[in-house]
């Protein structure tokens, strides 16, 4: 079986080794966010291996042909929880052999499910007063799912589950404005299990119709040598200044990002070619693996693949895809001129020498070699601009990258090559198929007690109505429930719980959800589950602690953009669409006032801007920035004026020229 935990191989622009301890402590980190596997040899291996290649197989079929609803979602959560048992231990001291209990979980799982889909009609219908064997096979999934959980994610996730299971039971004993009248089990098991309103919900439904086939794209770009390309071409593209090194990250983060869609895979990816350069234009290691960081949470914003949670809001929202990438494009380019600001600052902060690498072949003779993988990346957006649906946009996207790796011989995926992306397909979704089913319990505690109402009328009071306070305390709640659960997790407790409050102060929906989902990636470089931050310092031998201080330095100019989302002086959220009643020159103004608050939180936390800023510059930076982002267009001007004037200073503390003899 392929291990998924291993880093790729160098794709060749330099030479890197990881140590045994390093690459170890690199894999932890990777298996903390996507699973420790088993590695089985034998008979064992090879059944695992056709089990997932057949279910990525399934999920390609029903992409292109026709499944029903229910089969769909039942046949996935199955075939996830089956192989999540199968493949991920219990513990770590279970690792690599078989063991009795997880053969019971696993075809327990496969009985939960042949038993609701062989009910039928019928089993759908008595959703509302359960059998004895429905409540047996209805709690049993329940166990199921928050095991699953528990070996992909940890623990945290499941003690929150338990927390509003708990909380739908003792309804009529809780406080006002908690209180509700409370539910018993067979009201619970009806809802989780009998319906597509809990576990079988929006977020499976999902899991089974995008992610899963995302993650099989990626997979096929991956065995075919795109990823290998995207590196190779940005180390090629910004080899040769003092800014090359931490540029090929920032570029090559957004290329290699936007296929997969993992923060901390992609950190591990470019993180394992890029650390010597960075190290060699004079970052320090703390420095270097906060940029690496930085660079992989941009995978999470990247189109057109983004985060898991991107699909679930298409989902959520009842709108087409393509208007997700279209409203992910501004902030992703906002993002990323935040992070190549930031590296312009290091490069004058740190005195970087130029030259740190050299690239073994040009950019131009990449692309005309391996020019396809471009093709295949863009054609996902031209399928959709076609009109085809996102599952049968990456459907033909998947197929075109399968022909088009034919057109090098070393890049083909052949029979070898073609098992393993199926088979890495499959094993790259178990963690996120296993959050979105337990996710689907929480949803459903929340539409049955009216928890999201509720939870919002108490964000709104505490904030005075005050939209401005409520968005601060939104992405507090957010940040914070994003510190315990991943980010597909908090996106969808808190779509639920707290966006709720934005929608009703007048926020769009569209706006509403972006910033929460923005806000959730913070967990992503956000301790205790900083694991991009863990895994990079792993990697630079840093301390992981300062590492996460350093990726928060170069992620916090951007997250300034979410509060543009819903406070931009239209609040019309135009950033993220052009609605009725805006113009392009509204989005120019919204877009000015943001480049001055980024460009002086950056200055301002990085302490350069032309040159060093005395202290004075810096505080009126951070301030400048600040009331940049209030939505008061005194406040704004206010802002904008003292940026103009720190540059006053700067430009009246320049050495003035020596005249000629």
């Amino acid at each position: 079986m392929t291990d998924p935990a291993r880093p790729p191989a160098e794709p060749g622009a330099t030479e890197v080794l990881l140590s045994d301890e390093q690459l170890r402590r690199v894999e932890e980190f990777v298996e903390e966010e996507e699973g420790a596997f088993h590695r089985y040899k034998g008979w064992l291996a090879v059944f695992l291996t056709a089990v997932c290649v057949g279910t990525s197989a399934f999920h390609l079929y029903a992409a292109y042909g026709i499944v029903r609803t229910d089969l769909l979602r039942g046949v996935h959560v199955g075939l996830i929880l089956f192989l999540t048992f199968m493949m991920i231990p219990m513990a770590k001291r279970f690792r690599h052999r078989v063991n009795g209990f997880d053969v019971v979980l696993a075809l327990l799982s496969l009985a939960v499910i042949a038993y609701m889909i062989a009910g039928g009609d019928d089993f759908t219908d008595r959703n509302t007063s359960p059998n004895t064997w429905d409540m047996v096979f209805g709690v049993a999934l329940v166990f199921l799912v928050i095991e699953a959980t528990r070996r992909t994610s940890g623990w945290i996730m499941p003690i929150v589950i338990g927390s509003f299971i708990v909380y739908a039971f003792v309804g009529p004993w809780l406080p006002h404005p908690w209180t509700h009248r409370g539910y018993d089990i067979s009201r619970l098991v009806g809802h989780m299990y009998m319906t597509l309103e809990g576990i079988f919900g929006t977020a499976v439904d999902v899991s089974a119709t995008l992610i899963i086939l995302f993650t099989i794209y990626g997979a096929f770009l991956q065995y075919s040598g795109a990823g290998k390309f995207f590196l190779d071409f940005s180390f090629s593209l910004m080899g040769g200044k003092s800014t090359s090194a931490g540029r090929a990250v920032v570029l090559s983060s957004f290329l290699l990002g936007g296929p997969s869609g993992s923060g901390v895979a992609t950190t591990v990816t470019i993180g394992s070619v890029a650390y010597p350069m960075l190290a060699k234009s004079g970052y320090e290691k703390n420095a270097a693996g906060g940029l690496l960081a930085a660079g992989g949470l941009g995978a999470i914003l990247s189109p057109p693949v983004l985060g898991a949670a991107a699909f679930l809001i298409a989902e959520f929202l009842k709108m087409s895809y393509l208007d997700v990438i279209k409203m992910a494009t501004i902030p992703t380019v906002l993002y990323y001129f935040s992070l190549y600001l930031m590296v312009e600052l290091d490069a004058r902060k740190y005195g970087m020498s130029e030259g740190a690498f050299e690239a073994v072949e040009s950019a131009w003779t990449l692309t005309k070699r391996y020019w396809y993988h471009f093709l295949s990346l863009a054609s996902i957006i031209v399928f959709m601009m076609m009109g085809f649906s996102p599952t049968l946009s990456v459907f033909w996207a998947t197929v075109t990258a399968f022909f088009v790796s034919f057109f090098q011989r070393e890049t083909a995926l052949v029979p070898r090559r073609f098992v393993q992306a199926m088979e890495a397909g499959t094993t790259g979704v178990l963690n996120v198929a296993a959050t979105c089913a337990s996710a689907g319990i929480i949803v459903g505690v929340v539409t049955l007690t009216g928890l999201g109402l509720k939870f919002s009328s108490i964000v709104i009071d505490y904030a005075g109505g005050s939209l401005a306070l409520t968005a601060l305390y939104t992405a507090l709640i957010v940040w914070i429930v994003g510190l315990a659960v991943p980010v597909t997790a908090s996106y969808i407790i808190c779509a639920v719980i707290a966006a709720p409050a934005l929608i009703t102060l007048g926020v769009p929906d569209y706006a509403a959800h972006m910033f929460v989902f923005y806000y959730a990636l913070l967990s992503e470089v956000s301790p205790p589950t900083a694991l991009s931050c863990f895994a990079a310092a792993a990697i630079t031998g840093g301390d992981p602690y300062k590492t996460t201080l350093q990726a928060w330095k170069y992620t916090m100019p951007a997250f300034v953009v979410p509060f543009f989302f819903v406070l931009d002086p239209l609040g019309t959220g135009v950033l993220l669409m052009l609605p009725k009643g805006a113009s392009w020159f509204d989005v120019l103004g919204v877009l000015a006032l943001i480049f001055v608050a980024i460009t002086a939180l950056a200055a301002g936390l990085q302490g350069w801007l032309f040159k060093k800023t005395t202290t004075l510059e810096r505080c009126l930076l951070v301030l400048s920035g600040a009331l940049v982002i209030v939505p008061v267009n005194s406040l704004d001007a206010l802002g904008v004026g003292l940026f103009g004037f720190v540059l006053f200073l700067q430009f009246a503390r320049r050495k003035p020229v020596p005249a000629l003899p």
